[in-house]
């Protein structure tokens, strides 16, 4: 149940995710971490804006059209990293087996294969593009990217918060200097690293997946 904020807000905890141990043996998991975190405030403050002027938040849980429909969902390399590691080693039960079969049989432009029962499974770690796509107004017709039918409708990120995330993700790919991130966060480079979801090579998770469950079989972990 949400509380009374969030009640206010129409968003969920804006809180940093934490996983120390694994932050401890992943340098990349606390920038990703620290960036999706700087994205949630930022779509909290964006939406606050929106509903002090009457708006209705049309997103809820239940509703994942976006996941069925939409063609064109970016990911980065480091967002590709941080989903193969949270569904090989975090993500448990039934649900792995969903989501296995959903990879290995998973064709171009096919529902996101981490939707599970009209459900995000790895909502955690889900990428910037996911994050900060959110509608006011009325729920998205069966079928229907708003995007592209009304674009009015859809949240509008704050700028210097996504500029943000971004900057802290870049020493990922070997951008160390602040002055040269900002550099490249002002001219658009960042963004050419982007993959489309629906074009990434997903059967080869699942067989990371499986060989995961192997080793932690040997290792007497599972």
């Amino acid at each position: 149940m949400k509380d009374k904020k969030q009640k206010k807000t129409g968003y969920y905890h804006i809180k940093r995710l934490h996983f120390d141990a694994d932050e401890n043996r992943h340098p990349w998991l606390p920038m990703l971490l620290d960036a999706y975190y700087i994205v949630d405030k930022g779509i909290d403050e964006a939406i606050k804006a929106e509903l002090k002027t009457g708006r209705k938040l049309a997103c809820s849980k239940g509703c994942s059209h976006c996941c069925k429909t939409h063609q064109t969902i970016p990911v980065y390399p480091l967002e590709l990293v941080g989903l193969s590691w949270y569904v090989t080693e975090k993500i448990k039960g039934p649900v792995r087996e969903v989501i296995k079969a959903q990879l290995r049989n998973y064709k171009e432009n096919d529902a996101c294969p981490f939707l599970v029962e009209g459900a995000c499974s790895v909502h955690p770690m889900r990428p910037v593009s996911c994050r900060q796509f959110n509608v006011f107004g009325k729920p998205c017709a069966e079928g229907e990217d708003p995007y592209y039918t009304r674009r009015e409708d859809v949240l509008s990120p704050i700028k210097k918060y996504t500029d943000r995330a971004f900057f802290l993700m870049l020493p990922f790919y070997g951008v160390e200097n602040e002055d040269q991130r900002w550099k490249i966060i002002g001219s658009g480079a960042v963004h050419q690293v982007v993959k489309l979801m629906q074009t990434c090579n997903w059967k080869s998770l699942a067989e990371k997946m499986d060989e995961f469950e192997g080793n932690s079989q040997e290792e007497g972990k599972i």
